[in-house]
């Protein structure tokens, strides 16, 4: 089994910035992870996914330029670093792991999850 635990959401202003960590535990061996969020009523969203030695990344086009995806296998923690914030961006933020060889964009891809952390940006 794999444990995430995410943390440093909050409550930004439009423009803001915020770093996002996820912390993985357990005995079970992964590769890449990835980010998602959701928001009321919405399909949870795909944002990004880095690969095991963070050689190899993919960002969701809604995001890119602003959101970068980064880990540090040393401390088992991936992070996700969000700026110039946006009111549309108020999502429940999720971290996720897969033991794939590749990046998916699906969330069925991964088989572990976190338990979210929520992210408001006010106009």
């Amino acid at each position: 089994q794999v444990q995430l635990v995410e943390s440093g959401g909050g409550s930004v202003q439009a423009g803001g910035s915020l770093r996002l960590s996820c912390a993985a535990s357990g005995r079970a061996s992964t590769t890449g992870m990835g980010w998602f969020r959701q928001a009321p009523g919405i399909e949870r969203e795909f944002l990004a996914a880095i690969s095991l030695r963070g050689t190899s990344t993919n960002v969701a086009n809604s995001v890119k330029g602003r959101f970068t995806i980064s880990r540090d296998n040393a401390k088992n923690t991936m992070y996700l670093q969000m700026s110039n914030l946006k009111p549309e961006d108020t999502a429940v933020y999720y971290c996720a792991a897969t033991h794939i060889g590749v990046l998916p964009t699906s969330p069925r891809g991964y088989p572990y999850w976190g338990q979210g952390t929520q992210v408001t940006v006010s106009s």
